[in-house]
């Protein structure tokens, strides 16, 4: 959202155009006691959510009441809200917001990838307990260079590096899937575009927010889109919505 406070008319247009069960919503920015939950709940959605004053951030809307709660990894207590998860019906949804990096080398990237190795384990667990698993968010990975407008310029950096990308094809050996490359073969399709130079008239983007199924999930995977409009409207967020349809 890159803060809900100045994106939540966007919020309830989106959700009056795409009528989704579950919205899941990060970096919020959004603490708990100003969280708007009386218009969400006024527009049919049930709402939890997990906040910090001016940083991350987590929420997810559903239709009907999310059970089994966690606003955190049990076995890696981090005072940053980047997860928020949930059972709705049969499905477990795992909201991630993964931290960005900063730069190659610096602390913040030594954080991501220890961040990133403890939601390998945290899956683990979650693999053990629960079938149908959906892990969606803002990963701050462009998985491979299809991903990346121009992946030579972007070699070596941050979101791209071998690291990050290793840390994703482990969650992909847990036995996940990636719901948009199941669906779409086309390359250069983005989901996040800089502000500056402006990146998105010129198309120049990543695909970084991704959502993950399990494998049981595959056939029942309708849809996955990425829905680019939103980029387009008044005061936009750097990223758009990532869709799925599953039956």
């Amino acid at each position: 959202m890159n803060s809900l406070s100045v994106r939540l008319p966007h919020v309830l247009s989106w959700l009056k155009s795409e009528n989704p069960d579950v919205l899941a919503l990060q970096e919020t920015k959004t603490q708990d006691i100003h969280f708007p939950a009386e218009i969400l709940i006024e527009n049919g959605y049930q709402v939890v959510y997990a906040g910090e004053k001016s940083y991350n951030g987590m929420a997810l809307l559903t239709k009907i009441k999310a059970h089994a709660l966690e606003f955190d990894m049990p076995h890696f207590p981090d005072p940053q809200r980047r997860l928020l998860a949930a059972s709705v019906n049969d499905f477990r949804i795992i909201n991630v917001y993964v931290p960005n990096g900063a730069q190659v080398g610096s602390e913040k990237y030594k954080y991501k990838l220890t961040w990133l190795s403890e939601l390998e384990k945290y899956l683990q667990e979650q693999i053990k307990k629960f079938n149908n698993i959906v892990l969606l968010g803002d990963f701050n990975i462009a998985p491979e260079d299809c991903d990346v407008h121009d992946p030579k310029a972007w070699e070596g950096q941050v979101l791209v590096s071998p690291a990050e990308r290793e840390k994703w094809q482990t969650l992909l050996k847990l036995g996940l899937v990636d719901a948009f490359r199941l669906l779409k073969k086309e390359e250069k399709q983005y989901s996040w575009w800089d502000y500056r130079m402006n990146a998105f008239k010129r198309d120049r983007g990543l695909r970084i927010d991704h959502i993950l199924i399990s494998e049981n999930l595959k056939k029942q995977c309708r849809r996955c889109d990425i829905d680019r409009l939103p980029r387009t409207w008044e005061r936009p967020s750097d990223h758009v919505p990532v869709l799925i349809e599953v039956f």
